[in-house]
C-alpha cells in the first residue's frame, strides 16, 4: 500500500521528504503543545472569571435595595468592566446552546457551578462582545453582562491560522526551489533519451548543482567517445572500401583477357557476390550515423521506397493507416533502405508481400507480412544477427544482412525489430519507431 501511494516522480519524492515533516511537525505543535496550551489557558480563564463573578454576586443580598444595586453597579463596573441589572420578578432562561457545545463555556458553567449557590444561567449567542450570567434571587434576577474576551480567546485560531499559512508559504518556497533543481535532471534526460532514439541533442548544456553537473559532463564525454568511435569506423570501411574495389577493378578488366567463356562467367559471378558483400557489409557496419535527422514524412518514404526499388510490382500490397501518422526525426535514406530490405526478403523468399502501418500510443508499427514459408521460431533470434543465411536449409541468394540493417535502423532510432508469424502463414516483420 505505500509502495502504491509512494510518488513515482523525482519531484515528487523529493517534495515529499520536505513536506512531510513539515506538515508533522506543525500538526504535533498543533494537537500537543497548543491543546495543552489552550486547555489550560481557557481553565483559567473560566476559573477567573467565575471568581470575579462571584465577588459581585455576594455584593447582593436575597432582597436588594436600590442603592445597594447601585452600589454593586459601580462596584463591578469600577473593578471587573462589568454590566450589571436587575430585573424584578424575573426568571432565569434555559442555558443557551454554547455553553454545552464549547469548550469554554463548558469550563465556565462548571466553574460557577462550585462558586455560587443560587440557580444561574448562562446566555453566550446575544451579543458578539458580551456574554450574560443571570443568577436568580428570590425576588428576581441579577444580570451580569462579562466582555465575551474574558472566556473567549481569539489567539487560538490566529495561531492555527498562522501555522496553516506558515506551512502553505513554506510549500510554495520549497516547490519553487525543487523545480529549479529538477529542471536540469529533467534536461539531461531528455537529451539522453533524444540519444538513445538517434536525435541530436542540440540545445543541452550542463547546469544545476554539483552533482547533476557532473552528470552533465559524463554524458557529454561518453557521447563524444561514442561518435568519435563511430567516424572513426565509418571512416575506416570508406577507406577499406575503396582499397577493395580497386583489385576487384582490374580483376574485372582481366577477366576480359581469359579465352575461356566458362571460367570467365564463373570468375565474374565470384567478383559480383564480393562486391555485394562489401556493399552490404559497409552498409551494416556504417549504419545510419553518417545521416543527418529529420522530420519524417512515414507514409511519403514508404511508398517512395515502394515505388522506387520495386516500380509497379503486383506482389507487394500495401495497406495505408485509417489515422493521419505525425511526423517524427529519422534518417530518411537509412529508413528507405530498411523498408527496400524487408519488401525485397519478403518477395525472394516468399510470393506475396503485404506492407501496412499502425500507430497507437505514440508508437508507429510498420508489418512487412508475407505468405513464404516463414521463419522457425528457434531460427528467428539468429536471422537478425549479420550474415545469416540458409536458415531454412535452402540455398538462397543475398549476404544475410537485410533483417541486420532493419535492425540496426530500429535500435538506433530507439525503436525495436520483432519477427513473428504472419496472417498468411508466412513471417511477420514489425518495425516499431517511437514518435
Amino acid at each position: 500500500m505505500l509502495a502504491y501511494l509512494k510518488p513515482k516522480t523525482l519531484f515528487g519524492r523529493m517534495l515529499a521528504i520536505i513536506l512531510i515533516p513539515l506538515i508533522l511537525v506543525q500538526v504535533i505543535t498543533v494537537l500537543v503543545f497548543y491543546g495543552r496550551h489552550w486547555d489550560n489557558i481557557t481553565r483559567y480563564m473560566a476559573a477567573n472569571l467565575a471568581a470575579d463573578i462571584t465577588v459581585v454576586v455576594d455584593q447582593v443580598s436575597a432582597s436588594p435595595s436600590a442603592e445597594i444595586l447601585r452600589d454593586v453597579n459601580l462596584f463591578a463596573r469600577s473593578y471587573f468592566l462589568f454590566k450589571t441589572r436587575w430585573e424584578p420578578g424575573g426568571i432565569v432562561q434555559p442555558h443557551s446552546d454554547q455553553v454545552t457545545s464549547t469548550y469554554a463555556g463548558r469550563q465556565l458553567k462548571l466553574s460557577l457551578e462550585q462558586k455560587l449557590d443560587l440557580p444561574f444561567r448562562m446566555n453566550l449567542d446575544d451579543s458578539a462582545d458580551f456574554i450574560t450570567i443571570s443568577v436568580q434571587y428570590p425576588e428576581g434576577v441579577f444580570h451580569i453582562d462579562a466582555g465575551r474576551k474574558r472566556i473567549f480567546s481569539s489567539t487560538s485560531w490566529l495561531f492555527i491560522l498562522w501555522t496553516i499559512s506558515t506551512t502553505i508559504v513554506l510549500a510554495l518556497v520549497a516547490i519553487l526551489f525543487l523545480r529549479g533543481q529538477i529542471r536540469p535532471i529533467r534536461r539531461l534526460a531528455k537529451a539522453a533519451r533524444q540519444i538513445g532514439l538517434g536525435r541530436p541533442a542540440i540545445n543541452y548544456r550542463v547546469e544545476g548543482a554539483t552533482e547533476v553537473r557532473q552528470a552533465g559532463h559524463a554524458f557529454q564525454a561518453m557521447y563524444n567517445r561514442i561518435q568519435r568511435q563511430i567516424s572513426e569506423r565509418t571512416e575506416m570501411l570508406a577507406g577499406v572500401s575503396h582499397d577493395l574495389r580497386t583489385p576487384l577493378t582490374r580483376m574485372k578488366l582481366s577477366l576480359a583477357m581469359i579465352a575461356d567463356e566458362q571460367a570467365r562467367t564463373e570468375l565474374e559471378k565470384d567478383i559480383t557476390e564480393m562486391e555485394n558483400m562489401i556493399t552490404g557489409y559497409l552498409n551494416y557496419a556504417s549504419g545510419t550515423i553518417s545521416e543527418d535527422v529529420e522530420k519524417t514524412n512515414i507514409m511519403e518514404q514508404i511508398n517512395h521506397a515502394i515505388t522506387r526499388d520495386h516500380g509497379e510490382n503486383p506482389a507487394i500490397h500495401f495497406t495505408p493507416p485509417h489515422q493521419t501518422l505525425p511526423d517524427i526525426p529519422l534518417r530518411q535514406m537509412a529508413f528507405r533502405r530498411t523498408i527496400s530490405n524487408l519488401i525485397n526478403n519478403a518477395i525472394t523468399h516468399a510470393g506475396q508481400c503485404f506492407v501496412s502501418v499502425e500507430y497507437q500510443d505514440n508508437l508507429i508499427t510498420i508489418l512487412v507480412d508475407d505468405d513464404g514459408a516463414g521463419i522457425p521460431k528457434d531460427m528467428r533470434r539468429a536471422a537478425v544477427k549479420p550474415f545469416s543465411r540458409n536458415l531454412d536449409g535452402d540455398t538462397s541468394t543475398g549476404v544475410g544482412l537485410g533483417l541486420s540493417i532493419a535492425k540496426e535502423f530500429a535500435t538506433t532510432h530507439g525503436g525495436e525489430l520483432l519477427l513473428g508469424d504472419a496472417p498468411q502463414g508466412g513471417l511477420r516483420v514489425r518495425l516499431q519507431l517511437p514518435v
